[in-house]
């Protein structure tokens, strides 16, 4: 309940009589729809106690789902799928926004759903990317998409297969943003049982489980990316998507790997930033190093927010009696606070925080989408980040 009391007291009044418009549950008519959002949430939530468990069910599942979508990363796949960005501007927050395209674009929210699944496991343990032509037209229902369903089940032994296909927008730092066309493919897996209450007592239940994918395509530059669980589907996804859908010939070549790279971190750097980002500091928190002849030994620095001393100045103290300080070992992981400056009628400026592995580990995967562009704009910037 407490995702439905969230949902009821975060949702405009407006918005929320809308909703419950659509539901059979009966309401007390005293819900006072044109005062205070702090004046409906008693009733509604009083209401909700009163339903019967399917339509209690139904509610708390909507919940859920409008909820997901009210964040940052949610409104980001929003606007990437539905075309009335004006209507959506005009709303009072994010969860009116979610539940109007919930309510009114049923298979858009849908959409929504799959593209923020793709975007957010983008460059992580479940994705890849390969190149493919450029130019090229998605096939999106006919024979083609028949095939490409018959192609997926029979490869994966899937005895049913739904394949779902949008055309969405990936947002970039400056003009328009990408163009691409997404497609969720949605498999039958391997039957198996799970532990349920059936009639109040407990059982174990046969089931199959759904198993998700998505795949992009840019007809800009052709690249294909894939996002699904298991490492060893992904090429053959790939493959078939360009066999049925786009009708062309898999080269099968990876897209560059991104890598980091930290070793000039080792000497003071100054991090330059364009006006236009709103950036005040950058400072480096944390340093962790391996010394170049054991790999059995780690050494980890930090500096707190309020300490004076550079994270530079704590590694000469540090290192001060070792033969060559800070060059004698290798830097394996960082981790920096990008502050911003505080924006009028903010509270305090608002700041990002970001840490790197070496080779391939950078926790920016997990921030919103203007994050991600402004962290990816300055680690190549600051040439901590390059594809190889």
């Amino acid at each position: 309940m407490l995702t439905v009391a969230s949902f009821i007291r975060s949702t405009p009044p407006t918005s929320l009589r809308t909703y419950f418009t659509t539901l059979t549950a009966p309401l007390p008519e005293e819900v006072p729809w044109e005062g205070p959002a702090s004046a409906v949430a008693a009733p509604l939530l009083r209401a909700v106690d009163a339903m019967d468990e399917a339509d209690r069910l139904r509610l708390m599942n909507d919940a859920e789902r409008v909820g997901a979508m009210a964040d940052e990363p949610g409104q980001a796949a929003l606007y990437a799928v539905c075309a009335r960005h004006d209507l959506l501007d005009g709303m009072e927050n994010g969860h009116a926004r979610a539940l109007w395209v919930f309510i009114n674009q049923p298979e858009a929210f849908r959409h929504a759903e799959e593209v923020r699944y793709a975007d957010e496991k983008r460059y992580g343990r479940m994705w890849d990317g390969f190149a493919g032509q450029p130019g090229l037209a998605v096939a999106r229902d006919g024979e083609a998409v028949a095939a490409f369903r018959r192609a997926v089940a029979e490869r994966f032994g899937s005895p049913n297969v739904e394949v779902e296909i949008c055309d969405r927008s990936r947002p970039a730092l400056e003009g328009a943003g990408a163009a691409l066309v997404q497609a969720a493919v949605y498999r039958e897996g391997r039957a198996g049982d799970v532990l349920e209450f059936v009639d109040g007592s407990l059982a174990r239940r046969a089931r199959r489980p759904v198993i998700e994918a998505a795949l992009t395509y840019e007809p800009a530059t052709g690249a294909i990316e894939v996002v699904a669980a298991a490492r060893e589907t992904r090429e053959e996804l790939v493959r078939l998507f360009a066999e049925h859908l786009l009708d062309a010939t898999f080269p099968g070549e990876r897209l560059p790997i991104r890598h980091y790279t930290l070793d000039h971190l080792r000497r003071p750097f100054d991090f330059p930033t364009d006006p236009e980002d709103n950036i005040e500091s950058v400072r480096v928190t944390l340093m962790r190093l391996m010394p170049y002849d054991t790999q059995g030994e780690r050494i980890t620095l930090e500096c707190m927010r309020d300490a004076e001393a550079s994270i530079w100045q704590v590694a000469e103290a540090r290192l001060r009696d070792q033969e060559h300080g800070i060059e004698g070992y290798m830097l394996t992981k960082v981790r920096f606070t990008i502050r911003f400056r505080a924006v009028p009628g903010v509270r305090g400026g608002r700041t990002l925080p970001v840490t790197i592995s070496m080779p391939k580990g950078c926790d920016l995967k997990d921030r919103t989408e203007r994050e991600r562009l402004i962290g990816e704009k300055y680690l190549r910037r600051w040439r901590l980040l390059r594809d190889v």
